[in-house]
This record gives C-alpha cells, structure tokens and sequence, in this order.
C-alpha cells in the first residue's frame, strides 16, 4: 500500500496555541482495504474509523512546519470569531503531497464544527 493523502496530525494545542507534546498522526486507508484493512504488526498502531464531520478550513502551501499550522490554526481562529462553535481542544493539520514534491504543495487546518 503506498502514501495515502492526507496525512492527517491531530495537534492538542497548549495555552500558547503551540503544540502539546501529544500529537496523534493518522493515515486513510485507501477505498480497497476499508472493509478489511490490513492488521498493524505495531501494537502503539491503532484503526481507527473516523465519522464524517463538518469543519472549518483554511489551506496554505509550502513544506510545513509546526510554527506554519500554529499560524494558520490562529489565522482560521481569528477568521472565525468567537461566535464559531467548533472543538477547541484539538484541530487537524493536513499534508496532501509526498515529501519530495517541490511545488504547489498543500497543506491544510481544519477545526471541527460542533
């Protein structure tokens, strides 16, 4: 099975909208292997099914950094308003492209609407 998109990093941000040192990385599972996914030979690799959701985005390219989705997560924030209801004890930050790809790389934040 090859690179899968996006790669997906679940940021607990702290106080400062930094990253916590938790962060959970998550891969999809192409549309073949859904029914029957492969079993992880890593015990710490868990399947997880992920419910549909509806979120709040915003997209920047570039190789991202951590300082980038900081950015952005408190760019879409601002955006947003405090109006917004959306989880704020976690956001995702997502990368579409394979390392070695140079140009016209994306990259996303989503916050998860409540």
């Amino acid at each position: 099975m090859g690179m899968t998109a996006p790669v997906s990093i679940t940021a607990f941000p702290a106080e400062d909208g930094s990253f916590q040192q938790k962060v959970k990385v998550s891969l999809r599972i192409p549309s073949q292997f859904q029914d029957s996914p492969p079993c992880p030979t890593d015990e710490s690799i868990k399947i997880e099914e992920r419910q549909g959701m509806t979120i709040y985005s915003t997209q920047f390219g570039g190789y991202a950094k951590e300082a980038d989705y900081v950015s952005y997560a408190a760019k879409l924030k601002a955006a947003l308003g405090s109006d917004a209801a959306y989880r704020k004890d976690f956001y995702l930050c997502n990368g579409y492209d394979p390392p070695m790809k140079p140009y016209g790389r994306r990259n996303e934040v989503w916050f998860v609407k409540e």
